[in-house]
């Protein structure tokens, strides 16, 4: 007998966005009927974006896309051939495996890879226990994507994860996002918080996406320029006596040290070296330093050989300006919610994957940049333990990848929903559970809100969460850490409990989410800043201790030579990194892999929309179709990162192009330096 009862389950999307969107998922007798947005929530309020509502109601319920039964590997590597095997077996044969190594090789040559596959705080998090008590080494994720940024904003302010409250946004005159794409990596952020403002908008980044469209001032600065843009900046605001002296005076180190050049840097010079209009440069200071001013600098930004040297050098902006510590200003990269939460609760900040007894050495980082050779080295890496990340998809030197994890030798385990690219290199596969199948928490890395993660089916199969899954690990490892076998429910009572948001578990779900204080917070309002002088430090004696410049510098990157064009690969509006690229409608969205290049690099190559093209440089060669369109500059590729390499007719995606190039700090990806040829196939 039927009986049609209707539930709705309020919960929190956990994938790598700025959005935080709060979800409705609608149960009928029981079992899932739709995912769909959550109005209430401040994020979204409303519908989900096209890619998250697609992928979950489509693969990530899909029983016949999930992994569901652990897996062993009976075929040649990357054939993705296995066989079903019980979870005791399979835990027994990654266990048996990694004391052998670890005996006989030493637990360092046992690599942990992970990142964004979700960012919930248990799931996301807690598997590092198991591996800093093993001793592993650690691939650093943030190498990946962010790291120069976050090295850099550490040597200026401190600290990379406090950045400004967005309901503070109401104060403000003015917007800058330079470097970051909102309508397609935060399309609710686009719609409802910049779209929402008064302020004036102004967008800095080489290509015309639709935000720049939009936007007030759009500054289409050539790749590899940034810096120059801030010096030129810069010298407006010096030159025309909007400099902040008090502020400098009392809260910074190192104008003395910079203003020489800036003195140096005129519009026209930055006109010339960025290739944006000296009247755009000089109205786009003079808005920004009337101020109050908000400052975002996204993540695309520093994905570039200097990219630490252009946060540092944007960084002068909010500095010699006062557009920090104050309503309506600010400068934001990334937000830790649950340790700002914290800090205002006066609780020490947290880490839900840093809690090892000491019984391991701890983690020992390296750099993505480093994997493609290392993988080819028996003597460096003897295990590959993969999770929340597909890296086939994700990192450069994509051949060299491949033929590393087709060593006969080398033990790999993934932990995925999906049977992913890396996945098919596997000698076990790890079955996970979605973020329907467990409770978690989540919160926002812009907004400031926590959300609750509810469980609203059981997993599927015999998939079980990420947690789970290395409790049990332990166990089979002989393990007996408390640390290591921390139940759920008790770790998010005690982050509830730090972050102090007046809400038990419970009133969280059924509220759906929760703001960290009720007021806006003004970030930095005790201009007091976690660097050696206390100070927002243009320049820096730690940097220059650690072989950087003491202080930014104007420099720009150098032009490619002839016939050479440099290729950008940012988000696809259609993926959230490559964690969509299997599902078929997401996938019918995107339609055929594409390069957009400009009607002048295209009309000296003979190239119209449509054509079949080739991208090539020393990793080699790619076939693309190509759009030709003037959103990018002259001399600049654009082809979007993510999609799933086995789904492709060519079995690559932009990544084959990617050389491993690490940035001028924090040992992270330059992707977006990569220089490529084009031609007609």
């Amino acid at each position: 007998m039927t009986t049609n009862t209707k539930e709705t389950v309020l919960t929190t999307c956990p994938r790598d966005c700025y959005d935080g969107c709060g979800i409705a998922v609608v149960l009928r007798d029981g079992e899932i009927s739709r995912v769909a947005g959550n109005r209430d929530h401040p994020s979204n309020r409303g519908p989900l974006c096209g890619k998250c509502s697609a992928a979950y109601n489509g693969a990530w319920r899909d029983q016949a896309a999930r992994l569901l039964h652990p897996l062993r590997r009976s075929g040649k590597k990357g054939s993705g051939r296995f066989e079903r095997i019980g979870w005791d077996e399979a835990l027994d044969e990654v266990a048996a495996n990694l004391r052998r190594i670890s005996d006989h090789y030493g637990p360092h040559s046992i690599y942990n890879t992970h990142y964004t596959g979700t960012c919930s705080l248990i799931a996301g998090e807690f598997p590092n226990r198991f591996f800093s008590h093993l001793g592993a080494t650690e691939v650093d994720p943030d190498t990946i994507c962010n790291n120069a940024g976050h090295t850099a904003w550490n040597y200026v302010f401190g600290s990379s994860l406090n950045g400004f409250d967005p309901r503070t946004a109401r104060d403000s005159r003015c917007i800058v996002v330079w470097g970051a794409n909102p309508s397609t990596s935060a399309p609710h952020v686009d719609r409802h918080w910049l779209g929402g403002t008064k302020a004036c908008v102004i967008v800095v980044d080489p290509v015309r996406h639709d935000t720049a469209a939009r936007a007030d001032i759009h500054l289409q600065v050539r790749p590899g320029t940034d810096a120059a843009l801030a010096f030129a900046m810069a010298h407006v605001i010096q030159r025309d006596g909007l400099l902040d002296r008090d502020f400098i005076a009392r809260h910074v180190e190192g104008y003395d040290a910079v203003a020489a050049a800036i003195e140096q840097c005129t519009p026209q010079w930055g006109h010339e070296v960025t290739g944006v209009p000296a009247g755009l440069i000089e109205k786009a200071a003079a808005i920004y330093a009337a101020g109050p001013s908000l400052l975002w600098l996204g993540q695309g930004l520093q994905r570039q050989p200097a990219g630490g040297n252009i946060f540092r050098a944007c960084a002068m902006l909010p500095a010699f300006t006062g557009n920090i510590g104050r309503p309506g200003a600010g400068v934001y990269y990334l937000n830790s919610t649950f340790d700002i939460a914290a800090r205002r609760g006066g609780s020490p900040e947290v880490d839900a994957g840093d809690q090892s007894d000491g019984a391991g050495e701890g983690p020992v980082a390296v750099s993505q940049m480093d994997i493609p050779d290392l993988l080819q080295d028996p003597a460096a890496v003897r295990a590959y333990m993969v999770w929340n990340c597909n890296p086939v998809a994700s990192n450069p030197a994509q051949d060299k990848m491949r033929r590393g994890l087709a060593r006969d030798d080398l033990f790999t385990v993934v932990t995925d929903c999906f049977l992913t690219d890396t996945a098919r290199y596997a000698d076990i596969v790890l079955p996970a559970a979605s973020f329907l199948e467990f409770d978690d928490l989540c919160c926002s890395y812009f907004h400031l809100t926590i959300g609750p993660q509810v469980k609203c089916a059981e997993p599927m199969g015999e998939a079980l969460p990420n947690q789970e899954i290395f409790r049990r690990l332990a166990r089979a490892m002989g393990f007996d850490s408390a640390e290591l076998f921390e139940d759920d429910r008790s770790m998010i009572d005690d982050m509830l409990g730090r972050c102090d948001v007046g809400m038990t578990w419970p009133e969280l779900k059924q509220k759906g989410w929760a703001y960290v204080s009720e007021e806006p917070m003004i970030l930095w309002r005790d201009l007091r800043f976690a660097t050696p002088s206390g100070r927002i430090e243009i320049a820096s004696l730690k940097a220059r201790d650690d072989g950087q410049p003491y202080a930014p510098v104007a420099a720009v990157d150098e032009a490619p030579a002839p016939e050479w064009l440099r290729l950008l690969s940012p988000a696809d509006k259609h993926l959230m990194n490559s964690s969509y690229g299997n599902d078929t409608h997401v996938r019918d969205l995107m339609g055929p892999a594409l390069v957009t290049i400009n009607p002048q690099d295209a009309g000296a190559r003979h190239i119209r929309t449509g054509d079949q093209v080739v991208l090539s440089n020393g990793n080699g060669e790619l076939a693309l179709t190509a759009r030709v369109d003037d959103a990018t500059l002259p001399g600049v590729l654009l082809a979007c990162k993510s999609r799933w390499p086995g789904l492709e007719t060519s079995d690559a995606n932009v990544n084959l192009l990617h050389i491993p190039q690490k940035t001028d700090m924090g040992e992270s990806t330059s992707v977006h330096g990569t220089q490529v040829k084009i031609r007609r196939a």
